[in-house]
This record gives C-alpha cells, sequence and structure tokens, in this order.
C-alpha cells in the first residue's frame, strides 16, 4: 500500500496528540510482534502427512519433495504416508478424526471437494471437516492417449471413438466427471469409464494397449510421452504448460469450456489454531524455496502456487462452485 504524505497539515498536532499516537504505534509494534511469536510454531516429534492416493502419481511427487524439506527446515522427521482407497476418502477420513494439533496432515487435490456427491457419504462434506492450510503447485489436467495409436490430434481421436469402441481411465472423482464430459460432448455414447485406483495402474494399461485414454495429471505420463509409449494430445489449462510447450491446450484444439487445472494443497484437521496453521504455512512456502523442490515440482510438470490459509480457502471456494455445476450435469456413481 502506498502512504501519501501531505506537504503540510491543514491542522497543527498538539504535543499531547503525538504522545497518543506514537502511544498507539508502539502498542501496535509490540502487538504485532507478540502475534509473530505466538504464531511461530514449530514441531517437537514426527509430523505425519497423509496422501490419500497410492505411490506413484503427481500428488504423492509433490508431496514428497515438500515434506523432505521441511523435515530440514524443522528438523524433525515429516513422514509421508500413502493411504489409498475410496477416491481418496480412507486417507481424508484419518486426518479428519486426527487430533488438531498439526501434526497430521493431508495433501490433497481438487477431488475432495467431489466427495460430499457421493451417495454412500449422504452429503457429508469432508472439506468442511478439515481446515485449508495452504495451496503448494497448480498443475493441468491432461488427456493422454496410448501410444499403440498413430493418432497426434484431438479431432483424429474423436473420429476413431466414434467408429471403434473406446474407454477411458479415470483414477478419482475429478478425472471421472471430465470423461464424462468429454464423452458427452463429443457424443461418445458408447465410451466406457474404467475406474482405477490410482495413476500407475493407469499408466500401465496406456502403455499396453488396454487402455484408449484418460484423464490425469501430467505427472506420470510425461516420462513416457517423451520416449512414445503414451502421448499426451492436450493439455486442459488456458495456457500451455511450461512442461510441455509442444503440447497444445484443449482449446486450441478445438475443445471449448475444458478447463481443468489440479492444485496440490495441504490441509489439517478443523479446529487446528490459526497460529499453527499459518506456521505451517510460512514454512511450506519456505521449503518451496529449495532448488531441489523447485525441480521436482518441474519435473512433476507443476507450476509453485504457495498460499496463506485464507487465499487457499478462496481458491478452494471457487473450484468448488465450478466442480458442483460440473457434477450436476454428469452424476457420481459410487
Amino acid at each position: 500500500m502506498t502512504i501519501t504524505h501531505p506537504k503540510k497539515h491543514l491542522f497543527p498536532i498538539r504535543a499531547a496528540t503525538r504522545r497518543t499516537l506514537l502511544a498507539l504505534l508502539g502498542a501496535a509494534t509490540l502487538g504485532a510482534a507478540a502475534a509473530h511469536a505466538e504464531g511461530a510454531w514449530t514441531p517437537e516429534r514426527q509430523v505425519t502427512l497423509i496422501v490419500p492416493y497410492n505411490p506413484g502419481g503427481g500428488t504423492d511427487a509433490t508431496a514428497r519433495a515438500v515434506a523432505s524439506r521441511l523435515s530440514v527446515l524443522w528438523n524433525k522427521p515429516v513422514v509421508v504416508e500413502n493411504l489409498g482407497g475410496a477416491d481418496g476418502l480412507i486417507g481424508t477420513r484419518r486426518v479428519i478424526e486426527a487430533a488438531p494439533d498439526g501434526y497430521t496432515l493431508l495433501f490433497q487435490v481438487p477431488s475432495v471437494l467431489l466427495m460430499k456427491y457421493q451417495r454412500s457419504l449422504k452429503g457429508i462434506d469432508p472439506v468442511g471437516q478439515l481446515a485449508p492450510v495452504t495451496a503448494v503447485a497448480t498443475s493441468p489436467t491432461a488427456l493422454v492417449m496410448t501410444g499403440t495409436l498413430p493418432f497426434k490430434t484431438l479431432p483424429e481421436l474423436v473420429a476413431y471413438c466414434r467408429s471403434k469402441p473406446c474407454n477411458v481411465g479415470s483414477g478419482e472423482n475429478s478425472s471421472k466427471v471430465r470423461a464424462q464430459k468429454f464423452a458427452a460432448d463429443y457424443q461418445l455414447h458408447d465410451m466406457a469409464v474404467v475406474n482405477y485406483k490410482g495413476t500407475s495402474p493407469i499408466v500401465g494399461d496406456l502403455v499396453s494397449g488396454n487402455l484408449t485414454m484418460a484423464f490425469t495429471g501430467i505427472t506420470a505420463a510425461m516420462p513416457l510421452h517423451k520416449t512414445g509409449r503414451l502421448r499426451i494430445l492436450v493439455t486442459n489449462g488456458n495456457e500451455r504448460a511450461q512442461a510441455l510447450p509442444d503440447v497444445p491446450t484443449s482449446m486450441e484444439a478445438g475443445w471449448p469450456d475444458s478447463y481443468s487445472v489440479t492444485w496440490y494443497g495441504m490441509f489439517a484437521p478443523k479446529g487446528t489454531p490459526a497460529r499453527v496453521a499459518q506456521a505451517i504455512a510460512d514454512a511450506t512456502r519456505e521449503a518451496g524455496k529449495d532448488p531441489h523442490v523447485r525441480e521436482a515440482l518441474a519435473v512433476a510438470g507443476a507450476e509453485p502456487a504457495f498460499t496463506s490459509p485464507a487465499a487457499f480457502a478462496e481458491m478452494i471456494r471457487q473450484d468448488d462452485a465450478r466442480l458442483g455445476a460440473l457434477v450436476k450435469r454428469f452424476p457420481l456413481e459410487d
């Protein structure tokens, strides 16, 4: 904020007024210092970071890079625990039920926002039982196809799927919704959506040709894309991914209204003190300055996006509205 100082006062400030102002400024400074001291929480023992998906995907890779640096900054172990299953619900519930003390954290993606639409949860919203701490990175999702087919453009793939049976893999809720939207937009009524437990088996079936395509993050696909064993046809951001400058966006390829960018974010149990959440966010931002963390994010096709708890909460609110509109069109099935 820019403060403009007038050249002279319209009314002179009396000595007593000056003393009052100085006293107020001093009190404000002491108050800010006290707040900073109060918020300077650091763990006294091991911190567990739950990744509610199987190892090998972008969520896992990003979490491990950050956890490794946090261990150094805090001088305490930050252990990543993969607890997959039920579209991320098992690991998410573990954090919801943990003590709100900063020692059990959750690393999640936008699919957590769709859990409340699952019939089995009967309207229970896991996000409402969590405290947003910080976004860590963002990465566009991508449409990835098997390398056993010769197509190199989205229109070619669509034309093929209109003439031959095709299937699309999904590892979590948000990719299920995107797969259904793609099939509806291109009137691929016979396309089968195949559900997987994580990204690694999807990649395996894409490579073998058992799966035609998938909507997933770009992390696990990039190495095999470069070798030609599978192909990233398009990414779903507003701009081309920095890690894949030669791959067009879905909008460039002719699929409008296809925006889908994954965030990787950290949550704590609801009730975690604000000073603890802020201290974790501050430490995570500091961890993000490390060259090894930056390199790990780049390899994963992600871009740094460290935020305050409040800014992350606003990001969640906006994504919740967007995904909620989609799931009304394409309901989730348990």
